[in-house]
C-alpha cells in the first residue's frame, strides 16, 4: 500500500523527534567516528577548482562540516532536526539549513559535491526517487554525490522510533541510475573486514 501524506508526515515527525530527544547523546557517541574514507571518496571525484561548494545533507551535529571547513572548502549543512541544526551552526561556524528531507527547497546547480552520510536510508522508498532528483538538480553539471547507508535486502519499516529503508547494491544502483547519476565507485565499510561484518554500503555518483 502506498504511504499517504499523513503516513509520511508521521514518519518524518517521529524520526525527527527521536533525534531531537537524543541529540546530545548522538553527538557524543558519533564525535569520534572515522569517516575520512567517505570524505576522501567524495573529494577525489570533484572536478571543480577548489575550494568546493559542499552540501552536507543530514549534517547532524556538524562533525563533518568542521572537517570540510578545515580542508579549506565551503560547506553548508542541512538537517531536519532543530537541535542538530543549532549544534552544527555553533560547533562548525558554518551555515546550516533546517529542512525536512521530504519537503526540500534546494537551490539549483549550487554545489560541487553533496555528502549524504548515513542519511538517505531514512527516506521512504516511494519518496526516494523524488529526493534523488532534487539532489541531482542541486548539483552543478558533473557534480558528485556521496552516499552511505546501512545495507539490507530491500526491507523497509520502523526500527524503534526511526524509519528506514535498507537496500542491496542492485536496487540502490538502479535507483541512482534512474535519477540521472553515473556510478563512480562503491565499497563496503568498515574496510578490511569480511563482508558479513561490513554493514555499510558507500557509493559515489556523478550528475550526468
Amino acid at each position: 500500500m502506498p504511504l499517504s501524506s499523513d503516513d509520511l508526515a508521521h514518519i518524518s515527525a517521529l524520526t525527527l523527534a527521536h533525534y531531537q530527544g537524543c541529540a546530545d547523546e548522538f553527538r557524543d557517541g558519533t564525535r569520534d567516528h572515522d569517516v575520512s574514507q567517505n570524505i576522501a571518496a567524495l573529494l577525489r571525484h570533484v572536478q571543480a577548482d577548489a575550494p568546493y561548494q559542499i552540501l552536507d545533507f543530514g549534517c547532524g551535529p556538524g562533525r563533518d562540516l568542521r572537517t570540510f571547513k578545515a580542508l579549506g572548502h565551503h560547506p553548508i549543512g542541512l538537517d531536519g532536526c532543530p537541535r542538530f541544526v543549532e549544534m552544527a551552526r555553533t560547533d562548525s561556524g558554518c551555515d546550516a539549513w533546517r529542512q525536512d528531507f521530504l519537503a526540500l527547497d534546494l537551490p539549483e546547480q549550487r554545489f560541487d559535491g553533496i555528502f549524504a552520510n548515513a542519511v538517505l536510508f531514512h527516506i521512504p522508498s516511494q519518496e526516494l526517487p523524488r529526493v534523488l532528483r532534487q539532489l541531482h538538480a542541486a548539483l552543478k553539471p558533473q557534480g558528485v554525490l556521496f552516499s552511505s547507508n546501512p545495507r539490507g535486502e530491500n526491507q523497509e519499516g520502523w526500527n524503534g522510533e526511526r524509519y528506514g529503508a535498507y537496500y542491496d547494491w542492485a536496487n540502490w544502483q538502479t535507483m541512482l541510475s534512474t535519477a540521472g547519476f553515473s556510478e563512480l565507485e562503491h565499497y563496503y565499510r568498515p574496510a578490511g573486514l569480511p563482508r558479513e561484518q561490513q554493514p555499510w554500503l558507500a557509493s559515489v555518483w556523478r550528475r550526468v
